[in-house]
C-alpha cells in the first residue's frame, strides 16, 4: 500500500494538513489510525471545517457517531474505541452507513475490520513530541 502523502507537521498546521488530505483523497471513506491523544479528533475538526461545514464538531466517544452537515454533503464521523465487538456496530445500522453517498470518518476503525469496504482512505498519525506529527495518507482499494 503505498503512500498517497506523507506530512509531518505541527499541530498549530493542522488546517493546512486537512486541506492536503482533502485534496488527495481517493473515497469517501477515511479511517484514522493512532494512539490515544495524537489528534485524531483534532484533524477530523478541521477536515469537517474545510468541507464548509459550520457545525460543531466534537468526539463522539460515547453516542459512537454525530452526523454534521457541509456543502459537500453529511457527515458521520464514528469512534468505536468504546464498542465492545462487531455486533454493536451492526446493531446500530452501519451497513446503512456504509452503503450511504456522505463522507465516513472513522476513529478506531479497527475494532470493526471485518465490516469495512476495502475501497478507503486510511490516515494514520504518530506524536513524535507534544505538537509535532506524522501522518500517513494511503488507500486500501481492491
Amino acid at each position: 500500500m503505498p503512500n498517497i502523502v506523507s506530512i509531518t507537521y505541527q499541530i498549530d498546521e493542522v488546517e493546512k494538513v486537512a486541506k492536503t488530505i482533502l485534496e488527495n483523497l481517493e473515497f469517501k471513506i477515511v479511517l484514522f489510525i493512532g494512539d490515544l491523544g495524537v489528534g485524531k479528533t483534532t484533524l477530523i475538526k478541521a477536515m469537517v471545517k474545510q468541507l464548509g461545514s459550520v457545525d460543531s464538531v466534537s468526539s463522539p466517544t460515547f453516542s459512537l457517531i454525530n452526523e454534521y452537515e457541509s456543502k459537500q454533503g453529511l457527515i458521520y464521523h464514528f469512534d468505536f474505541y468504546r464498542i465492545e465487538n462487531e455486533d454493536e456496530a451492526i446493531e446500530f445500522g452501519i451497513e446503512d452507513y456504509l452503503n450511504s453517498e456522505a463522507w465516513l470518518f472513522m476513529e478506531w476503525p479497527e475494532r470493526i475490520s471485518s465490516l469495512l469496504p476495502e475501497d478507503v482512505n486510511i490516515v494514520t498519525i504518530e506524536h513524535h513530541d507534544n505538537t509535532s506529527r506524522t501522518l500517513k495518507l494511503t488507500k486500501n482499494q481492491k
